[in-house]
């Protein structure tokens, strides 16, 4: 892609995104419904004016996290750890319902156990950006409910690095060991609890470091890279990225200058993050929904019983949040969206020949309507508690 290309490519994405993202608003629904709107329409199933090339996908996964960084830095970690029980419950059973109920559904189709394995692996990891956003845009986020959300997802993490573990060894050795299991979650736990610890702790030298700089930008430069490691951080010992920008938004929630941060973000925020949800819904292949291909029976009605299973499992997490008044719906609601980690499971069983290509585009197509049903499922339960 050469320098034409890529900003005709940002001009498209960007119009188009605040255009739609102008009418959903408009019609009482969430902004990124709109962006994720725009991306199946610009998208190679419909229009085909973008292409999701690396550099716009690395564009759009900078933007979540600087959406998960902008999140921690408005969030309070003693929110968190009044809520730790409840996200403890909701994540444990928003990972075993869904991969409970995706083995049942494999298994009643023929699939062999560990197939169906590799199914039910799909369905646990919840996609946090979408319901952040969507609370964000309805001034849901500092809620108790919100809170528990966002603890259990990165529990959630956690425990999808043990399962898939366990799977994968089964995938290439038939045999499961208590050291791959602690190679998996050690590393993850470890890192959470020193970042996050050490950080809070150490965070003064970060005050001390910007209020020594007199250059322009400064404070938004040295925050950002703190993001950036702990991202990095986050991905060199198996857990998602935005993990490790959402623990530096919690550390430098207790920072002096926390407040000035929070407002240099969001216009940084703003550029990156519309990329990510346009290319969710870019990634949208509206050729494989045909119900009038015959060729698309068998995908179609795997996809319809994953779609099913994978609201179920996750709605039934709401019913470990702990505590009178709490709105276990909206909870359920939130953890429904789906994202990169069930794909990468896909690719993982597809890669290992455990899932054939019909299993994994059923999956594909999942984690797509997931991306557009989630907004409406997630404002309907808001509402409904109002």
């Amino acid at each position: 892609m050469d320098l034409h290309e890529f900003l005709l490519s940002l001009i498209i994405l960007y119009v188009s995104a605040r255009l739609f993202g102008e009418v959903a608003v408009r019609l009482g629904q969430s902004a990124v419904l709109g962006d994720l709107v725009a991306g199946v329409l610009i998208g190679s199933s419909v229009l085909g004016w973008v292409e999701p090339t690396q550099t716009l996908k690395l564009m759009g996964d900078i933007g979540v996290m600087l959406l998960l960084f902008e999140i921690g830095l408005e969030s309070d970690p003693h929110t968190f750890v009044r809520v730790w029980k409840s996200s403890i419950g909701v994540a444990v059973i928003g990972v075993l319902a869904p991969f409970a109920l995706g083995y049942g559904l494999a298994t009643a189709t023929g699939l062999a156990p560990l197939e169906a394995a590799f199914i039910g692996a799909t369905l646990m990891a919840t996609s946090v950006a979408i319901s952040v956003r969507v609370l964000a845009d309805l001034g849901r986020l500092q809620t108790v409910e919100g809170n528990i959300i966002l603890g259990a997802a990165v529990i959630d993490d956690i425990l999808v690095l043990l399962v898939l573990s366990v799977i994968i060894s089964l995938a290439d050795r038939g045999v499961v060991s208590g050291l791959d299991i602690l190679k998996a979650s050690g590393p993850a736990l470890l890192f959470l609890c020193v970042a996050i610890a050490a950080g809070i702790r150490f965070v003064h030298l970060f005050s001390r470091l910007v209020n020594q700089m007199s250059t322009r930008g400064s404070l938004v430069i040295v925050a950002m890279t703190f993001a950036l490691i702990l991202g990095e951080s986050a991905e060199m010992v198996g857990l998602a990225p935005i993990i490790g920008a959402f623990a530096a938004g919690l550390v430098l929630a207790r920072a002096e200058h926390h407040a000035h941060i929070a407002d240099r973000i969001k216009p940084v925020a703003d550029v990156f993050v519309p990329i990510f949800f346009v290319l969710v819904g870019a990634a949208v292949d509206l050729s494989h929904l045909s119900p009038f291909e015959p060729r698309n029976w068998p995908v179609l009605a795997l996809m319809g019983g994953l779609i099913v299973v994978a609201i179920i499992g996750k709605l039934l997490s709401g019913a470990g949040a702990a505590g009178q008044g709490v709105d276990r719906l909206t909870i359920g609601a939130g953890m429904v969206p789906r994202g990169e980690v069930a794909l990468i499971i896909a690719a993982t069983g597809l890669s290992h020949g455990v899932i054939a290509q019909r299993e994994y585009g059923a999956i594909i197509l999942m984690v797509a309507a997931l991306s557009l049903l989630a907004p409406l499922l997630l404002k309907f339960a808001v509402a409904r508690a109002r």
